[in-house]
């Protein structure tokens, strides 16, 4: 695979940081071919093990996709969240002709107000791509 697919809005993934640190995260964009930008909050490890070791990767299931990034990430203001840009240097497609990946993790806001700061992080993952 060269270039990074698309995939939805609100996709949930896995961030793989330090030694045996993974978290979900759903503030995930493609920003390029070769380039992510995900959203985390500064209460997150994944934060201090990517200041430590800029090493990561990030898997992504959704409709018809199913890769693993492999990358060196940078932090980024980017208010009201702390953006994670991803310098993806491997990508892996775990897709096969035998199966078809038909959805990803389903999942909604039950909080009127995280649902807005979501809504406005997003917004500022698309003004940083």
């Amino acid at each position: 695979m060269d270039a990074l697919p698309d995939w939805p809005d609100g996709t949930v993934a896995i961030l793989a940081t330090g030694e045996r640190h993974q978290i979900p995260v759903s503030l995930v964009h493609r920003a390029g071919d070769r380039e992510i930008v995900i959203g985390l909050a500064t209460t997150r490890e994944s934060l201090a093990n990517i200041r430590e070791d800029a090493r990561c990767t990030l898997t992504v299931i959704a409709p018809g996709v199913a890769f693993t990034a492999y990358g060196t990430a940078r932090t980024v203001d980017a208010e009201p969240i702390v953006a994670v840009a991803i310098e993806v240097g491997e990508i892996v497609d775990h897709r096969q002709d035998t199966f078809e990946i038909e959805s990803g993790v389903a999942w909604h806001w039950t909080d009127d107000e995280a649902a807005r700061r979501d809504a406005d992080a997003r917004d500022a993952l698309r003004r940083l791509a």
